[in-house]
């Protein structure tokens, strides 16, 4: 059995990947490990994309910025496939404890977010179960549609194409610790230092991470593959891409971005800001010409990145240079650290 969080790729493949219902020729892209989102084919030279994530309740940042924050987490994985969601279909299991107005609060954020990102709520599910709880409140799937020629996935990533990393490591774990666990966070960082944490929480997106790459063009163009690093960190989602081409991803630790806050956040909970929750980071593989007009399209957004190595010949492993000179050959995800370490704090007392 895998550990808490995102099931093991061994297990999806053992489990999952063989049941799949129905065959049909129009899934053009179904599921499949490193893969977030399904493309279906149209007709008419168009597709559609289809992504489901959970969504979820963290009580300490409140009803309307949980809401929030499950939008840009669904949202994400959609634009990874280089189309616009469109539509949604949301499901929610409440635990009994969310009463009426904490409901209300969380649709009403949901909503307003859903309306800023042009997306409709076209169909769902309501109730309140004995047995649920936060965090997990539901699931929300997301629907876009566009050309056919314009689709991308992690299996498009190509030897020669240059490997880029938008904001950082454990972006996401940074700022939920900042809330959830302030002044153990304090200890180390300082009230200021706790401050900055807590703002990355506006960065635990790649949507407009996605719109600014896209802008250097697609495929041949420009961008060939875009996967966030969500579970298991960059270096998971590193792994996870190079494991969907089926080619070896070459990259450099020291080149990957790692704000301050993050490492320190990271030491005090004793946790491996590489491997631990990152959604607000972007890896994008873009063709070897274009790559600087990606890195371009990103700083006129305002987002930081880096280019931190390229697509290799292989068979889906990440080689990772190291500081000291040398190469560790990482061929199997690590389980996200975050998951034990966010209960280590709560145990001692909290805060």
């Amino acid at each position: 059995m895998s550990a808490l969080g995102k099931i093991a790729s061994a297990e999806f493949e053992r489990i999952i990947a063989p049941r799949l219902g129905a065959p049909r020729d129009e899934v053009l892209v179904g599921p499949r490990a490193g893969q977030d989102s399904a493309i279906v084919r149209l007709g008419g030279g168009r597709v559609m994309a289809v992504t489901t994530d959970p969504l979820s309740v963290v009580p300490a940042l409140g009803f309307e910025a949980s809401a929030r924050l499950s939008c840009h987490l669904i949202a994400s994985d959609l634009w990874t496939t280089g189309l616009a969601p469109a539509w949604a279909s949301i499901t929610f299991t409440l635990p009994p404890r969310m009463d009426d107005a904490g409901f209300e609060e969380y649709w009403r954020g949901m909503s307003d977010e859903w309306a800023r990102l042009g997306v409709a709520v076209v169909t769902g599910h309501t109730g309140r179960y004995e047995g649920c709880d936060y965090s997990i409140v539901g699931a929300g799937t997301l629907m876009g549609v566009g050309d056919e020629s314009g689709y991308l996935t992690p299996a498009m990533a190509a030897p020669g194409d240059r490997v880029i990393v938008t904001k950082g490591c454990a972006v996401e774990a940074t700022a939920i610790a900042a809330w959830l666990f302030p002044r153990r966070l304090g200890a180390g960082l300082g009230a200021a230092g706790v401050e900055r944490a807590r703002a990355l929480l506006s960065q635990v997106s790649v949507v407009a991470d996605c719109r600014a790459a896209l802008r250097a063009g697609v495929r041949e163009r420009g961008v060939t593959a875009l996967h966030d690093a969500t579970e298991g960190g960059v270096l998971g989602g590193l792994l996870e891409l190079a494991r969907a081409c089926g080619h070896d991803l070459a990259v450099e630790r020291a080149r990957i971005p790692l704000a301050p806050e993050a490492r320190a956040a990271c030491e005090v909970f004793g946790t491996d800001p590489y491997w631990t929750l990152s959604e607000g980071a972007l890896i994008v593989t873009a063709r070897p010409e274009r790559a600087a007009a990606v890195l371009a399209a990103l700083a006129d957004a305002g987002i930081a990145a880096a280019e931190v190595g390229a697509v290799v010949p292989g068979a889906g492993a990440l080689r990772l240079a190291e500081p000291d000179g040398t190469t560790t050959v990482l061929a199997e995800p690590r389980p996200d650290p975050y998951w034990p370490a966010s209960g280590r704090p709560a145990g001692a007392g909290g805060g």
